[in-house]
């Protein structure tokens, strides 16, 4: 039982020292006018004052509590180095023992994982969680095993008691770690972008080593060897042979001795982005059709667009003197010699031999597309004629023979089976539904593939690969009549947008094409192809173990399944003849970026509740109990702040100012006041 003196007042405080004040200062004019009972008038006074404050002795039946201790295990990732789990595990074990067999005294332990994401080390949010869910009038202290790269130390956690940090790990720990930044999501395809490399080494390194062999590999190739200088800053140019996605992983080998080698990687994936895309579009006469492809590629304003209309070929005598006519001649040495390799794209808009342009210049349009150049040849009439340019050096590379027949008659192009699993036709708008076209040229396939047919299923659009460059074939020049909105129109810019970058070897509008995206360890494996099924996809992850997958077709050429990585690093996806790679998990991994056990983190959050940290490798330190606001830690002991809490089972009040005893006291001491007075 334990008692105590409370006060229960009947009227607010406020009045109570009211009539105080006049009580007193009736007691000091009866002194001054020499009443013989000023002492008994104080006195009864006083006693009202006391009744009035309602006084009253309280006893309460105790039950002390226990104290509270929080015990913070860490165990993400970076835990798992060398012997730390180990260490952690049994310094926690024999910790708990030692606490458990203090007097008055409960633990609870509490586990650290890594937080969402790559958000690392989340041990303030723990301890937050774990500190809601006890009542912090009995937290005595909070002791959290870990290696210190605690990643949300600056967490605003209001901490009732000494937080103390055990570290685990050993002095002589190093690590070597490589680090890449400036790596932009997005680079221009042929041009540089350079990267910042460093190779550190932390810790207990050995003094012996100032340079580090490096390994670079782009999309999975054979790794390039270099060595570079240790703890220095390395300017890497570097420039993205493709359009899409880049893998570039660069690594530095593990050496015996160090940590972990899980930082001696970082994976950086870039797109590669065209800049402009650079045509030249050659037309051989003025008609519909060449003001829609000019007014097409003009309105892009990521095209350059060179166009050259040939008005007034040689055969063509108006009697007009050369050195009056206000024409540009046409440079055809430079652009078919010297600069043709500039150009992404070469259009032959309805062109036929003219003598125009020699043997030997068309030659070197095959050379071009053999070398990884595009050609689109929108054929007219004339492609059926004996000027056909594909009597020419062209033939090599035009994927169907005319057949010398022009089909004047009105047809609906369509997209046949194959186009229906071609990126180029596949799913364009309006489902087919568009309008008429009036000519076909009729040609017959020697190579290539057929997507659009005409007239009685004939070849419209043929798509050829050639060499390392591409070709297509569009088997009409009335395109423009969709442009122009003929019955209904069609998706006419779409369509050649298409073409144009599948011309291009985009990534998003390759035919044969696997391609992964990741979201998280989650990777989402995609199959486009030609044929009409697919074998299963091998994936071969970081450690080298294979695993075999089905794909599933969801649609006409396209097929698909989901993967999830059980490690990060690169992983590479086969599939018959194709091949990709793909990066999970970040770059660099948050928990792996310091390895280093450390007390520079948390030694800001102890110091703030007068804890410590020590190190486990010196020996479990001994617990004491401290008082509130003493410093709770010293060369090998932790404290505990002791906090006598308890539990109030019964309250008994007993009044100490009755009303009866203060009436008959209060009247006892007034009437004597008077009768001392009235003696006088």
């Amino acid at each position: 039982m334990t008692g105590s003196l409370i006060f229960d007042p009947l009227v607010p405080w406020m009045v109570l020292a009211v009539l105080g004040a006049i009580v007193l200062a009736g007691t000091i004019l009866a002194i001054v006018r020499g009443l013989r009972g000023w002492a008994l008038r104080s006195l009864a006074g006083l006693l009202i004052l006391l009744a009035l404050s309602s006084p009253s002795y309280q006893e309460e039946d105790r039950a002390p509590l226990t104290d509270i201790v929080i015990l913070a295990e860490d165990a993400s990732a970076s835990q798992t180095l060398s012997d730390r789990a180990a260490q952690t595990k049994d310094s926690a074990d024999r910790l708990a023992a030692q606490i458990a067999a203090r007097p008055n005294t409960e633990i609870r332990r509490v586990t650290v994982q890594d937080g969402e994401g790559d958000a690392g080390t989340a041990l303030m949010a723990t301890i937050a969680e774990a500190l809601a869910e006890e009542p912090r009038a009995r937290v005595a202290g909070i002791i959290a095993l870990s290696d210190g790269q605690v990643h949300d130390a600056d967490r605003p956690v209001t901490l009732p008691a000494p937080l103390h940090v055990l570290l685990s790990g050993r002095g002589t720990d190093w690590d070597r770690r490589l680090t890449v930044s400036n790596a932009p999501a997005f680079a221009i395809i042929g041009e540089p972008v350079t990267l910042t490399l460093r190779v550190d080494d932390m810790g207990a390194a050995p003094g012996d080593q100032t340079n580090a062999p490096l390994n670079i590999s782009v999309d999975g190739a054979p790794p390039q060897r270099f060595t570079v200088p240790i703890g220095e800053d390395i300017d890497i140019p570097l420039t993205l042979p493709h359009g899409g996605r880049n893998v570039i992983q660069f690594v530095s080998p593990a050496v015996d001795g160090e940590l972990t080698d899980r930082n001696n990687t970082a994976l950086i994936q870039m797109n590669g982005v065209r800049d402009r895309l650079r045509v030249l579009l050659v037309s051989g006469e003025p008609h519909n059709g060449g003001r829609t492809w000019r007014n097409l590629l003009k309105s892009d304003s990521s095209v350059d667009l060179v166009h050259f209309t040939i008005l007034r070929p040689p055969n063509k005598q108006d009697g007009v003197p050369v050195d009056e006519l206000s024409l540009i001649a046409f440079p055809t040495r430079e652009l078919f010699l010297e600069k043709i390799d500039d150009f992404d794209l070469i259009i032959f808009d309805r062109y036929k031999r003219r003598g125009i342009l020699p043997a030997i210049y068309l030659e070197n349009v095959v050379n071009y597309v053999e070398k990884g150049g595009a050609v689109l040849v929108a054929a007219g009439p004339d492609f059926a004629s004996a000027q056909s340019i594909y009597r020419s050096p062209l033939k090599r590379i035009i994927p169907a023979e005319p057949t010398a027949r022009v089909l004047e008659e009105s047809y609906r192009p369509l997209v046949n089976d194959l186009g229906e699993r071609h990126p180029v036709t596949a799913n364009l708008p309006d489902g087919g539904d568009w309008g008429r076209w009036l000519r076909q040229i009729d040609v017959k396939r020697t190579s290539g593939s057929v997507v659009m047919e005409g007239i009685d299923e004939r070849p419209l659009l043929v798509l050829d690969r050639v060499g390392e460059g591409r070709v297509a074939l569009l088997a009409s020049d009335h395109a423009w009549l969709w442009n122009r909105g003929y019955e209904g129109g069609g998706p006419q810019l779409e369509l050649l947008r298409r073409l144009a970058h599948w011309m291009m070897k985009e990534p998003e509008l390759e035919e044969e094409a696997l391609t992964a995206t990741a979201t998280g360890q989650v990777m989402r494996i995609e199959r486009r192809t030609l044929d009409e099924t697919v074998p299963e996809v091998t994936i071969t992850a970081p450690d080298g173990t294979q695993s075999n997958l089905p794909l599933n077709q969801t649609a006409p050429g396209k097929f698909d399944t989901t993967f999830v990585g059980p490690d990060i690093g690169l992983y590479r996806l086969m599939n018959g003849e194709a091949f990709s790679v793909i990066g999970l998990g970040p770059a660099a991994p948050r928990e792996f970026e310091q390895t280093i056990a450390t007390t520079t983190v948390m030694e800001p959050v102890t110091s703030a509740t007068n804890g410590g940290i020590l190190r486990l490798e010196n020996g479990l330190p001994s617990i004491r109990n401290v008082r509130e606001g003493r410093p709770a830690a010293g060369r090998s002991w932790i404290g505990l702040t002791p906090r006598n809490a308890f539990e109030v089972r019964d309250v008994r009040l007993t009044p100490l100012m009755p009303g009866w005893l203060v009436l008959l006291l209060s009247s006892a001491l007034i009437v004597g006041a008077w009768l001392r007075e009235g003696r006088r």
